[in-house]
């Protein structure tokens, strides 16, 4: 999905962004021992629920996001 959906949406796409950057950071750390499994899977599951939210977000505000135009469902339609 592309980002978009009104006002609410973006800083959530934002948070998920720095979130999945965050996880990529943590990864080193766990597999060298420094830092507990928990806290990558943590960081994982933060990230999904930034991005329901945002959907959830711009569906609440009534803006509908597009379909990205490589995803496996087709071309972009600017429907969901």
């Amino acid at each position: 999905f592309r980002r978009g959906g009104g006002a609410p949406a973006p800083p959530l796409h934002m948070s998920r962004a720095v979130c999945r950057r965050s996880e990529r950071c943590v990864v080193p750390l766990v597999e060298a021992g420094d830092c507990p499994a928990e806290v990558g899977v943590y960081l994982n599951r933060l990230s999904d629920y930034f991005f329901v939210a945002a959907r959830y977000a711009a569906a609440s505000a009534g803006h509908a996001e597009e379909r990205r135009g490589d995803d496996k469902a087709g071309p972009a339609t600017g429907r969901v």
